[in-house]
C-alpha cells in the first residue's frame, strides 16, 4: 500500500499500482502549472463518505511506494485519468479497486 502525502500532515493510503498511475497524471499536470481536484470514496477502514483535495503546484506532494520496482502502466487508465482532469469534477478514484494490468505499456 502506497501513500500520497498532501500538504503538511495529510496522508492518503492508495495501492501502489493506482498511486503510480496517479503520480504520472498529477506530475504531468502540475508541471504545466495546471490545478485540478482529486476525489475518492473512503475505503473500508475509514468512515463512510468521500473526500476531495485541490491539487496545485504550490501544495507539497510526496508519493511513497511499498514496492521498489516501478509499476506497469495501463494506457486505458492513464487516458481516463488524464481526460477527467479536464472536467469540472477532476479525477475520481476508487481506492478499493485493483488496476487491470492485462494491457500495459512496454518498459
Amino acid at each position: 500500500m502506497g501513500v500520497l502525502h498532501y500538504g503538511v500532515g495529510h496522508r492518503i493510503d492508495i495501492g501502489d499500482d493506482l498511486l503510480a498511475h496517479l503520480k504520472l497524471v498529477v506530475v504531468t499536470k502540475l508541471r504545466r502549472n495546471e490545478s485540478f481536484t482529486l476525489s475518492w470514496t473512503h475505503s473500508g477502514a475509514q468512515s463512510p463518505g468521500r473526500s476531495t483535495i485541490w491539487l496545485h503546484p504550490a501544495i507539497p506532494l510526496r508519493f511513497d511506494f511499498d514496492s521498489p520496482a516501478p509499476a506497469k502502466m495501463n494506457p486505458d487508465l492513464l487516458d481516463q485519468m488524464t481526460h477527467s482532469t479536464h472536467s469540472t469534477g477532476g479525477i475520481t478514484v476508487n481506492l478499493d479497486i485493483t488496476v487491470n494490468l492485462d494491457q500495459v505499456l512496454p518498459d
